[in-house]
Formats: C-alpha cells, sequence, structure tokens
C-alpha cells in the first residue's frame, strides 16, 4: 500500500498542502496522512503514518523537507520505517528506499539538506545583526513592560494575577514582574 504524507509549516500554505495531496493522490496513495505545522513542532500526522504503516508498505512524500527536519530525525524515521519493513519514496529526489542505491541517496540528499539549511540559518543571523547594528532590526516590543500601568491599575482594582493576565493577554509570570518591587544589586 502507498501511503501519502503532506505537510506545511503554516495554516497560510494552504495551497502547497493541496498541491501535495494531489501529487500523492496522482501517485496512488490509497491514504493521506496531512497536516499544516512547523517541522519542529509535535506532528501527529506523522505519527500516525508511520504507525499505520505495516510491512511491504511505502510512504510516499513529495518533498524530503516536507518528512523531517535534519539528518538525525531523517535517520530516526528512516530506522522506525525499516523496522516495521516498509520503504521511503520521496518524488521529487525519485528516491525509493527500497533499493540500496535509493538507500544511499537518501543520506547522501538528507545530508546536504542539513547542510544547506545550517547556511540558511548561519546567514539569517548574520543578517540579523547586521540590522542590529545599523538600528533597523528592533526584536520583538516588550509586551508586558508596555502594560506596567494598566497591570497596576487592575491590581489596584483587586483582580487576581490570573485574571489581569488573561484580561491583558499576557503570562501570569510576566503580571507578576510587573507587580514586584525592582530588585535593587547590594552595594
Amino acid at each position: 500500500m502507498l501511503i501519502g504524507y503532506a505537510r506545511t509549516s503554516t495554516l497560510e500554505q494552504d495551497a502547497g498542502l493541496e498541491a501535495q495531496v494531489r501529487d500523492l493522490t496522482a501517485l496512488g496513495c490509497e491514504k493521506l496522512f496531512r497536516e499544516q505545522v512547523s517541522s519542529l513542532a509535535p506532528r501527529k500526522q506523522l505519527e500516525s503514518a508511520l504507525e499505520f504503516a505495516r510491512q511491504g508498505d511505502t510512504l510516499v512524500v513529495t518533498k524530503l523537507d516536507r518528512l523531517a527536519r535534519s539528518v538525525t530525525h531523517l535517520g530516526k524515521i528512516i530506522e522506525a520505517l525499516e523496522a516495521k519493513g516498509v520503504a521511503l519514496r520521496i518524488v521529487n529526489l525519485g528516491v525509493d528506499t527500497a533499493t540500496p542505491t535509493g538507500r544511499l541517496m537518501l543520506n547522501v540528499l538528507g545530508g546536504v539538506a542539513q547542510f544547506e539549511r545550517e547556511m540558511m540559518l548561519e546567514r539569517q543571523r548574520e543578517g540579523i545583526a547586521k540590522a542590529k547594528a545599523e538600528g533597523a532590526y528592533k526584536g520583538r516590543k516588550p509586551t508586558a513592560r508596555a502594560k506596567a500601568e494598566e497591570i497596576k491599575a487592575l491590581a489596584a482594582e483587586g483582580l487576581s494575577m490570573g485574571a489581569i493576565a488573561t484580561k491583558l493577554g499576557i503570562g501570569k509570570g510576566s503580571v507578576h514582574r510587573a507587580l514586584s518591587p525592582a530588585k535593587v544589586p547590594a552595594a
């Protein structure tokens, strides 16, 4: 049985998810698992697909980055599939682990994909550092600090820390910090 797995990182990528589902269906996947979550988040549908697969089945993905976030993660997925006698097919790479050549190619391509991601993250960090140096990158605005006066006013009205946090959409810890006296270092 061909089992398809489709994933996009965000809900805004509906067209990408639909395209994957269309391609997997056209390839003859009888069962499809799909989700819209970051590769770093828990992926319930991937876990379900791996659990569903039986000996002789093939898990099919359109692209490697839809499946694994790193070579280590890819290795764990392949290990789980091999333990069950399940092959992996990556459409855009023409890789099928049902063959020795396919397994070799997957390991090589997984290493290249991880290298590419690490280089992208390095360039991103360099860009942020440059923008900070030029004063163009300020980072996220401190939401709780900006609401300190509002927090104090609500506390004065008798609201609990939990109620204040809920009302302002911030964490309870942020409310606690805003209400705690500033600690001055000892001399």
